[in-house]
């Protein structure tokens, strides 16, 4: 475990804790028009293993410090890549002294909790220069009677990427993936990756897919794959989606990086029906950015490369989210109409976070919908949330479609779901996202049935 170094003794953090509580309790913090530049934080070492972030917030790494968002950049270690953000009640707002460091000019965050008000990072390295983990700051509110769970400490990191890299399905990506973010404070500074990064990583095809199965509940057989992009990057390792799709997304370079998805899909499907000589390959779903939708010549694109692959239209699928399409558009139901035509499957992904109503969702010739694992996951705490993904479920079966529920992670979830008339899912329950070689060790298994994970090995790494 990496040692972290402190001048403040236990004695001062707790005396400054007490002091800070005592003006809390005052209503001073509360009605500032900023936040006080004295406050809390909390470090805790991101750990890792593999492709895999630990988050340590066990006891013993919790480690509290008094510290002053008004230092400026530059009065930091130059080894660290540093960032920070603060939230006024009215807003987000940028530490005065560091809007005027050029790397920070115009950075803006916005996050959800009001109670996190600060957030760095910065990478630990051994001494031969390899990145070990990644050192966190969160700061806190000097609340007596404020307690963050450590969930609530992701959630909220994950809102502060999301509204920097504006990913809307950062949250699933997060969750699904847990890759490495060991350069997290370039990332959403925009110092790295550049344009010319994304476009080195295709020349050189640094790209990999992964892919996570979808099974029938009732019995955990395999019937689909989702293929999921990683960066395999040379020396900064596995890269998540979320650190390069938005701007993919924002330079037109998602259209490159999408063909090349669609293909290796497509050459991945062939090389399964090679080892299996029915080639009863499952369905393998391809996900589909809004501007690769956009783009004239979608369908005949797909089923170009249908025909030179020999793949049959019957084992791929495209998932897109609502918000890629827009009901009302003419065009739209075309390009659909053209893809059902080919005989791929459609597939609505995290739906109930966009903005179909249901006097277009009836139009839209989708197979799937894919219920967003935000809802999955709050399906367990209450019963509004269970209550959504009963009406969603009875809404795929009155439409004629099937559903998948994304994101199932616990046995009363998984339970539920079928209770419920739920058909098929996919989450840690069943498998986290894993290369080609793995899926092919899958459906040799028999009946292509999953075994049964512990919960506590959901979790696990």
């Amino acid at each position: 475990m990496p040692q972290i170094e402190l001048e403040t003794s236990k004695t001062d953090w707790e005396q400054e804790d007490a002091r800070l509580a005592a003006l809390a309790s005052t209503g001073i913090l509360d009605s500032a028009p900023e936040p006080s530049f004295d406050a809390i934080t909390r470090l805790s070492a991101e750990y890792f293993k593999a492709d895999t972030v630990l988050l340590g917030f066990a006891d013993e790494s919790r480690i509290w410090i008094k510290s002053y968002w008004g230092e400026p950049v530059r009065e930091l270690p130059r080894r660290h890549s540093v960032f920070e953000m603060v939230l006024a009640e009215d807003g987000p707002v940028v530490v005065p002294d560091m809007t005027k460091h050029p790397q920070f000019a115009g950075f803006r965050v916005t996050i959800r909790r009001l109670e996190v008000l600060s957030f760095a990072s910065a990478p630990i390295r051994s001494g031969d220069g390899r990145i070990l983990g990644a050192l966190t700051v969160f700061g806190c509110q000097a609340r007596r009677n404020m307690a963050l769970h450590e969930l609530h400490m992701l959630e909220s990191l994950a809102d502060i990427v999301a509204s920097q890299l504006e990913l809307r399905r950062l949250r699933k990506a997060v969750h699904a993936n847990r890759l490495q973010p060991a350069h997290a404070a370039e990332t959403a500074t925009g110092t790295w990756p550049r344009k010319s990064d994304l476009r080195q990583a295709l020349e050189r095809q640094q790209f990999v897919m992964y892919y996570q199965p979808e099974v029938e509940l009732a019995t955990r057989r395999i019937v689909g794959l989702e293929a999921l992009i990683r960066w395999q990057h040379p020396e900064r390792g596995m890269i998540a989606p979320m650190n390069f799709i938005p701007l993919a997304e924002e330079t037109g370079l998602i259209l490159p990086i999408g063909d090349w998805g669609l293909s290796e899909a497509c050459r991945q499907i062939q090389t399964w029906c090679h080892e299996d000589p029915e080639c009863t390959s499952p369905r393998v779903c391809v996900n589909l950015s809004a501007r690769q939708f956009a783009r004239e010549g979608l369908a005949d694109h797909v089923e170009a490369l249908l025909r030179q692959s020999g793949v049959s239209s019957r084992q791929l699928g495209l998932e897109m989210t609502e918000s890629s399409i827009i009901p009302d558009s003419g065009t739209a139901m075309e390009v659909l109409g053209s893809l059902r035509r080919l005989g791929v499957s459609l597939l609505m992904d995290d739906f109930g976070t966009g903005y179909s109503s249901l006097n277009h969702l009836h139009t839209l010739p989708f197979d799937v919908l894919k219920i967003d694992r935000s809802f999955v996951m709050r399906m367990t705490e209450g019963d509004q949330p269970y209550q959504i993904v009963r009406t969603i479920v009875e809404l795929a079966r009155v439409l004629g479609m099937d559903v998948v529920a994304e994101g199932i992670e616990t046995h009363e979830q998984y339970d539920l779901l079928r209770k419920l008339g739920c058909r098929f899912g996919q989450g840690y329950l069943f498998s986290r996202p894993v290369p080609p070689e793995t899926v092919s060790e899958m459906l040799r298994l028999p009946g292509r049935v999953l075994p049964e994970v512990a919960e506590s090995a959901v979790t696990a790494n």
